[in-house]
């Protein structure tokens, strides 16, 4: 990110204008390859060969820079590196590495700019974990970067045993030579270090893989089974003091005033401390800052934005207008002469606030020196830390020195800074003493950056046993101008992001426009799991099946007619097979539903069956079919397929962020519930490799899980679920 304001004077423009397919570029050092960061703190007889591996006399060490948080990241980019450079995985050292242009993402904004995103990753050097990335950015990168170090370690045996390239082969660390013997790669670094790596190299066939495409053993599995994983919020250092703040609910408002006499006299405090929007507690342990920073008497200015949800929600009714309008993507035949004749069906949908909420809350640990600032905290974002923090403290941006540790969960959330700033302001208050600041539960709640309210007004008419025409107007305020703007890049033009989820799904009807109205931002908001495809897949997917059911036709058959893409057909078809979909009606208190969203390229399609108890409804089964292209872990691509439906149906079912007086209502998990284990339904996950791109599965499993509770629930009770979460309308065992 060191070269963004540079890039922009030149003309380049990055951000939602890129996303929604329009964006000027002028090609300025695209093929100058990026110097390998690794090369600057070499020893004698280290070699580093591309930027993701390093070979000592000690060993293998394999540089995975996509954050891990929790979905295995690590551990896939060790196996892509691990598959062309022969070693095994659980044997050699990893690392994040520091944060380096080098490990640029060249796919995280392709999908809404098919082409671009390589060359805008590669010019700004854009470092970011997220959108089901990694592996469609690293699939090729990391095992061409194993084949690199491959082929030269073989040279450099090649040349020290006067031996023929072609004949030596490389087996578990080792390159063998034509007689048999091994020479384990730390042998051979030195001799490596001393010749150009080659780089003229050919990938290995699929059916030559040892891990790649089988179940892998994640390399992360002890310490995360024993509870031995150290994550950011584990750090400890000689000397350490403790902090948390309190800030402004109204975030972006400040301080009137403070009273911090008792916190002050209170037994562990060491200072406290004015910080933007709020004040911290320095103590001798967290839990003493956690008492002390309640202790503090705050009065707290307005905020600028409506201080209630019953407020935003008006906003979003009054900007459902033609003057808003701010993108419109598609828009096929003509949905008001379609309207003209016939029944017209009208329904609103709404979708609320939605907490990130991961286990570990939000911390960092700084040391500020004359010499540098060193920062230990899980992010996504590294360089645009290393960025702000030179920005906000005046620092060169080479004293900024970001370590980037394991964490507790994410789900977006970490793409965010917030936090990391607090705790450098903190820690500049305590200089050469290291601070560590971790948010409560709280205020983690109370200062995230939720994922926006959303609104739909949707019509449509079925002719026949067939829907003809659906129109969809969805209204937000503008993920990609708030979360950007925080980020320092532009984000002008329109933001595909309003409608993502809805407007380019696979179904050709004879009327379909799907239109975004842009509302002002109030509550400032961040992506969450599958951005907007959370909700506008919720929206989309739910009025389908009012128009199926109106038309008389089968849910399942009726989107495989309408289906314009014959990967997606295929994902529809099998979650029919796997859940013996027969299209005739359950049995009295019971009810099928079905929804298909595809996202991040990947078309996802499930199945749910729901019981209507004394109690409640029971969810008994989820039957899930996506298609990534190629499945790279089937352990891993079925875990995460479970936490992604089990993520979206817990939050379709409990939670909501409510706002009053700036500050939202929920402040912790007894207020935000997720799904408890005893609701927590059997699921059945399949995955597909009929697409020619390999995508990544994080994300796309979430969308379809709210419109298919929400259509399974209208078919075992006529009741239609228009809004989340459904507990508001519905009792749930």
């Amino acid at each position: 990110m060191g070269k963004l304001k540079t890039i922009t004077r030149r003309g380049f423009l990055v951000g939602s204008a890129a996303i929604a397919g329009g964006a000027a570029f002028g090609v300025y050092n695209f093929k100058t390859p990026i110097k390998n960061p690794l090369l600057a703190d070499l020893k004698n007889g280290e070699v580093a060969l591309t930027p993701f591996i390093k070979i000592t006399s000690d060993g293998v060490t394999l540089i995975t820079p996509r954050a891990d948080k929790g979905q295995g990241s690590y551990s896939m980019q060790m196996y892509l590196l691990a598959e062309e450079l022969d070693v095994d995985p659980l044997t050699v050292q990893q690392t994040p590495g520091k944060p380096d242009a080098a490990y640029y993402n060249g796919v995280v904004i392709d999908e809404g700019a098919p082409g671009l995103g390589e060359i805008v990753g590669k010019l700004t050097g854009m470092q970011i974990t997220g959108g089901s990335s990694t592996v469609p950015d690293m699939f090729v990168r990391l095992r061409y970067a194993g084949a690199v170090a491959r082929e030269t370690l073989k040279l450099a045996a090649a040349n020290k045993f006067g031996a023929d390239v072609a004949s030596l082969k490389t087996e578990n660390g080792s390159v063998v030579l034509a007689d048999g013997r091994r020479v384990p790669y730390t042998e051979l670094a030195s001799a490596a270090a001393s010749i150009e790596p080659v780089q003229d190299v050919t990938l290995r066939d699929e059916k030559q893989w040892r891990y790649l495409g089988k179940n892998m053993q994640r390399v992360d599995i002890t310490p995360k089974s024993t509870g031995t994983e150290q994550y950011g919020i584990d750090k400890r250092m000689k000397g350490m003091l403790f902090a948390t703040v309190r800030a402004n609910p109204a975030m972006g408002a400040g301080v009137a005033s403070y009273d911090a006499s008792k916190a002050e006299q209170m037994l562990g405090v060491e200072k406290v401390v004015s910080i933007q929007s709020g004040v911290a507690v320095i103590a001798t342990n967290t839990w003493l800052a956690f008492q002390a920073a309640n202790a503090i008497d705050i009065v707290w200015n307005n905020g600028s934005f409506p201080s209630s949800s019953a407020e935003m929600w008006r906003v979003l009714e009054d900007h459902a207008k033609p003057e808003f309008q701010n993108v419109q993507r598609k828009s096929d035949g003509d949905v008001d002469v379609a309207f003209e004749s016939g029944e017209v069906l009208e329904a609103e949908y709404r979708a609320p606030h939605l907490a990130h909420a991961p286990l570990e809350p939000m911390n960092a640990v700084v040391l500020v020196t004359d010499e540098a600032i060193d920062i230990w905290t899980g992010t996504q974002i590294p360089r645009f830390i290393e960025d702000h923090v030179a920005a906000a403290t005046g620092r060169d941006k080479t004293e900024i020195r970001l370590h980037v540790e394991p964490m507790g969960g994410s789900f977006g959330r970490r793409l965010e800074d917030t936090y990391v700033l607090q705790a450098v302001e903190i820690a500049q208050a305590m200089k050469g003493t290291p601070v560590k600041m971790t948010w409560s539960r709280e205020e983690d709640m109370a200062h995230d950056y939720p994922r926006p309210m959303a609104l739909a007004k949707a019509k449509g008419k079925v002719s026949g046993k067939q829907i003809d025409a659906l129109k969809l107007d969805l209204v937000s305020a503008s993920l990609m101008g708030s979360q950007m703007g925080r980020l320092g890049l532009p984000a002008a033009g329109p933001d595909a992001m309003l409608t993502t989820g809805a407007d380019d799904q696979p179904f050709a009807f004879n009327h379909y426009q799907v239109t975004g109205y842009k509302a002002p931002e109030m509550v400032p908001i961040s992506s969450w799991r599958s951005v907007a495809a959370s909700q506008n897949g919720f929206f989309h997917e739910c009025f389908i099946d009012e128009l199926v059911s109106q038309a008389g036709a089968d849910p399942i058959a009726e989107r495989i007619r309408l289906c314009n893409d014959e990967v997606s057909r295929k994902v529809l078809e099998e979650v029919a097979q796997i859940s013996a979909w027969s299209g005739a009606n359950p049995e009295q208190g019971r009810g099928r539903g079905v929804a298909f969203v595809r996202s991040f390229g990947v078309p996802v399609a499930e199945v749910i069956d729901v019981t209507m108890t004394d109690d409640g409804i029971r969810i008994d089964n989820v039957f899930v079919v996506a298609d990534v292209g190629k499945v790279l872990d089937p352990i891993n691509f079925e875990a995460q397929v479970y936490g992604a439906v089990i993520y979206g149906l817990g939050h379709a079912i409990n939670s909501e962020l409510t706002y009053e007086n700036y500050k939202p209502q929920q402040t912790n998990y007894h207020t935000y519930q997720g799904m408890r284990l005893y609701q927590t339904p059997n699921i059945v996950v399949k995955g597909l490799e009929n697409a020619e791109k390999i995508r990544g599965i994080g994300e796309p499993g979430l969308p379809p899980a709210a419109p298919a509770l929400a259509n399974a629930i209208f078919a075992a009770t006529g009741k239609r679920m228009r809004e989340m979460p459904f507990n508001k309308h519905i009792d749930f065992v």
